[in-house]
């Protein structure tokens, strides 16, 4: 079984998970109020330096899938068949589940018909990744055809895409927060490149997002050697995606105010998470060099006692531990705030926030990874359950 599967994949995808509850046991520390609360400058630096680490973890989960099915191996219609069992069917489960647990039920089930319960915000995820299964088939004809220098040029278009959200800005100002007819608040866009009130589909729309992601995956698989100069360059992209995150986020939060706690509406949240924008440059940069990193460290050969029976297990279950972690990690972070306080006035002075951080994503982990792969060996329903 080792020698057939892509041990570093696994390894990637319990670190992606990870990650994901690092980031979810961060947002509390800059998000709160109306939009966006950071309550000291130590806090502003935690977060700016958690986010830098863990933010590509949702590009880090896309680049693996595709790396793995695209171009698609079998049929269309089998491969839409396995995407139900393993991603729709659990999504459909637990997103009962937060609707009957979080807030009004009545109001989330009719809501459910529309779009996904906003107190399980998570899971915009899986509706995004669904609409990335319903063009891979389309794409796969070309993806087995496509050539370096075609992909890469498509690749240059996508890398040009991440900048638009610096050159809206540049362009119109921090766009304003407005209130929509379903009371979502939506953002007042600088139209571009065709945009406009009666066409929101401009030149570079159907080749921006998150499918530029799944041509990485292919792109790596097909045209990157696995060598150790790769993986160094792919250090360097880390580091650099990172250092520029960190001053990325550091510098929003400069300009809100000069003295803390720092406060804002909507709008404000929404110009800090500019720099942390998953479809963004240095966001990209990481996601990158993480995968080559683990590309060439994580090797067949790595794969031990400690792959078979831990890394192997959390990966297997690694999508239902995606859907249930919420549930877990939302009631952890809260009895951590409760037993250390906030900020530097907690228990443990300046180290009270990432002792939280930390510790909060942890412990999340470690309960929500034993849940997911008991439960995924339940006969006949492990799998409708985990994926």
């Amino acid at each position: 079984m080792s020698a057939k599967r892509e041990i570093w994949l696994d390894f990637l995808r319990v670190t992606a998970c990870f990650m994901v509850m690092m980031i979810h046991s961060t947002e509390p520390f800059y998000l709160g109020g109306d939009g966006g609360l950071i309550l000291s400058a130590t806090d502003a630096f935690w977060v700016a330096l958690a986010e830098g680490l863990c933010r590509c973890c949702v590009p880090v989960f896309l680049m693996a899938s595709a790396y793995l099915q695209f171009p698609l191996h079998y049929s269309t219609g089998e491969f839409f068949k396995r995407r139900a069992v393993r991603i729709l069917i659990p999504m459909l489960v637990w997103t009962l589940v937060y609707a009957f647990v979080w807030g009004e039920p009545v109001q989330n089930l009719k809501g459910l018909l529309f779009n996904f319960n906003y107190a399980a915000g998570h899971l915009w995820f899986v509706y995004m990744l669904l609409g990335i299964y319903l063009i891979m088939p389309l794409l796969s004809p070309w993806a087995e055809k496509v050539s370096k220098q075609e992909l890469s040029i498509y690749l240059g278009i996508w890398l040009f895409t991440l900048l638009i959200p610096y050159v809206r800005e540049w362009g119109g100002g921090i766009p304003p927060i407005i209130q929509a007819a379903d009371g979502l608040p939506a953002q007042a866009l600088f139209p571009l490149w065709g945009e406009a009130s009666w066409n929101p589909f401009g030149t570079f729309y159907y080749i921006s997002g998150f499918v530029g992601y799944m041509l990485w995956g292919l792109y790596i698989r097909r045209f990157i050697p696995n060598t150790r100069q790769k993986a160094t360059q792919g250090l360097i992209l880390f580091l650099l995606g990172f250092t520029m995150i960190v001053f990325g986020l550091l510098r929003r939060f400069s300009e809100t105010g000069e003295s803390f706690p720092l406060a804002g509406d909507l709008a404000v949240a929404v110009a800090w998470e500019v720099p942390i924008t998953f479809c963004s440059l240095f966001v990209l940069c990481t996601a990158l060099g993480l995968v080559l990193m683990f590309r060439r460290v994580f090797r067949s050969e790595r794969s031990g006692p400690f792959y078979r029976h831990l890394i192997l297990p959390l990966s297997q279950a690694g999508y239902g531990m995606y859907l249930i972690h919420m549930l877990v990690l939302a009631y952890v972070s809260g009895w951590f705030r409760s037993w250390l306080g906030l900020g530097a006035d907690g228990v443990l002075g300046v180290w009270t926030t990432p002792v939280q951080i930390l510790g909060t994503a942890l412990c999340s982990f470690v309960v929500v990874g034993l849940v997911a792969v008991l439960v995924q060996r339940i006969p006949r329903v492990g799998k409708y359950l985990m994926g």
